[in-house]
């Protein structure tokens, strides 16, 4: 993203801050909205995601340790290469750790063939945990807008599940399960905006 579009951060950005916990500063937490184009490589796919949005609070608790509250993810789905009608779709998988970089992702299978819910980590979502490529760097102070990039070449993907009759097929299409040789490089930029300073944000 430029530095002109960096000058202007709408406040409906923030829309999915969550609430705070009891007894925080709104002063000293933040809302951090993330956006990032992930490329997807395991088994015998490679492809480039739709933008995933994500949001999250994280800010000290009154105990004096880090805290973290997940708010929403926002993706589309993406043609897979190669498999005609076939698209994937990556969705919160329940886990998320953005002080380490570990979250964890479910892959929505969609198309004329597999059956609804068709879906990779079903059961048991895919666990990443990303590495920085490089140092961060501030494309604009104010607003806050910060770049970096991003890898896990560690995680494991497990079968599809839910996905009908052609279960087996699309395993063997898509080279799952794979438990190696597996990669997401992870370029993304994100802004961030302290408690104090957002709406008010109702409890949920």
């Amino acid at each position: 993203m430029d530095r002109a579009a960096a000058s202007a951060v709408p406040a409906t950005v923030f829309r999915d801050c969550p609430p705070l916990p009891d007894g925080v500063d709104p002063a000293r937490w933040r809302c951090e909205v993330h956006t990032a184009a992930p490329v997807l490589a395991f088994g015998k796919v490679t492809v480039r995601l739709a933008p995933i949005t994500m949001t999250h609070a994280e800010g000290p608790l009154p105990d004096g340790g880090d805290g973290q509250v997940w708010g929403a993810m926002h993706s589309t789905p993406t043609a897979v290469p190669g498999v005609r009608g076939l698209a994937i779709q990556p969705e919160y998988g329940g886990r998320s750790d953005f002080y380490t970089g570990t979250f964890s992702l479910r892959f929505r299978l969609l198309g004329r063939l597999p059956a609804p819910g068709c879906t990779i980590g079903a059961t048991a979502p895919v666990d990443f945990r990303l590495k920085r490529s490089g140092p961060s760097t501030w494309i604009s102070q104010d607003p806050p807008l910060i770049e970096f990039s991003a890898y896990d070449d560690t995680f494991t993907a497990p079968a599809a599940e839910h996905c009908g009759p052609l279960t087996r097929h699309l395993d063997r299409r898509l080279g799952l399960p794979a438990d190696g040789g597996n990669l997401m490089t992870y370029d993304a930029s994100y802004t961030f905006r302290t408690y104090d300073r957002l709406p008010r944000i109702p409890a949920r």
